[in-house]
């Protein structure tokens, strides 16, 4: 189940769409789309030209001599790969990427991190792919003949709410591909939120939550208890809906509100949120 409505954080396409899965008895057709499937989700959205697709390996996969896992490593060790997320990247960024990509999730933690990113030195390029795609994790969710998929915005894939938020740095709604059009570019993105373990701002791309606005005439609400004088804090801003008016060009009135939260208490307080109607439009520690 996703933590919030997944409209609302510019992930419904994701969440609304099945996981592909191969199975006996397909046809051409839906076989060609397993391969663009992988395509996507393995190369991070960007576009395949005819002449850069794995025709042996594509071959192979047609013929049953390939499962999907099998694809998803032709994939990601392929010449395609390594020239867009690895060459010309920063290690820490190609880790980032290789878990956006091979188990559509932020990793959990800086340890995380450096365990691949020790593999990546020590052991090469193929020896870190490996690690991932014959790793318990990828096969209890995907197994032999599903394609990976986004997922760190679900709860059985994520841990704590510092990961759920990582999860939006990789992915800005279903369009967004790995590199074009981040202004990360090849630098790494989570490296120093991961060391300090620090939610950042959720704002979907597009919708309600990204026209939120400071209320002029609204003090800030303190949720929840605080604790000692430097326990962690995080403004949380919520835009939403009220009843509908009279005589009014637009259906319903906008309400925006700012709550100052503990950071023990954000995930208590996200669904309170969501369960009033609210849209968070962004949490950003204070």
């Amino acid at each position: 189940m996703p933590f919030g409505p997944a409209s609302r954080l510019g992930v419904s396409l994701f969440d609304e769409t099945p996981p592909q899965e191969r199975v006996l008895g397909q046809s051409l057709e839906e076989t060609e789309t397993i391969i663009r499937a992988v395509y996507r989700q393995v190369l991070g959205n960007a576009y395949v030209m005819e002449s850069e697709r794995l025709t042996v390996a594509e071959s192979q996969f047609k013929n049953g001599d390939l499962s999907v896992r099998e694809f998803v490593r032709a994939v990601a060790k392929s010449e395609l790969y390594r020239s867009r997320f690895v060459n010309n990247a920063a290690p820490y960024r190609t880790t980032e990427l290789n878990f956006r990509h091979l188990l559509g999730r932020p990793p959990i933690d800086y340890a995380e991190v450096r365990q691949h990113s020790d593999i990546l030195n020590a052991q090469g390029f193929e020896a870190d792919i490996d690690s991932y795609i014959d790793s318990d994790e990828y096969q209890n969710t995907f197994g032999e003949n599903f394609v990976p998929y986004i997922r760190g915005y679900k709860t059985e894939a994520i841990t704590n709410l510092v990961q759920f938020t990582h999860t939006f740095e990789l992915v800005r709604g279903a369009a967004s591909s790995s590199l074009k059009g981040d202004l990360a570019g090849n630098s790494p993105k989570l490296n120093s939120l991961m060391i300090k373990s620090i939610p950042t701002a959720v704002i979907p791309s597009t919708g309600d939550g990204a026209s939120f606005r400071t209320p002029a005439d609204a003090p800030l609400t303190r949720r929840g208890s605080f604790g000692t004088a430097t326990s962690k804090v995080y403004r949380v801003e919520v835009t939403g809906y009220r009843a509908k008016t009279v005589n009014s060009i637009s259906k319903f009135r906008r309400s925006n509100k700012v709550y100052l939260v503990p950071l023990d208490q954000l995930s208590q307080e996200y669904q309170r949120i969501h369960q009033q109607g609210g849209v968070i439009a962004s949490i950003t520690p204070v």
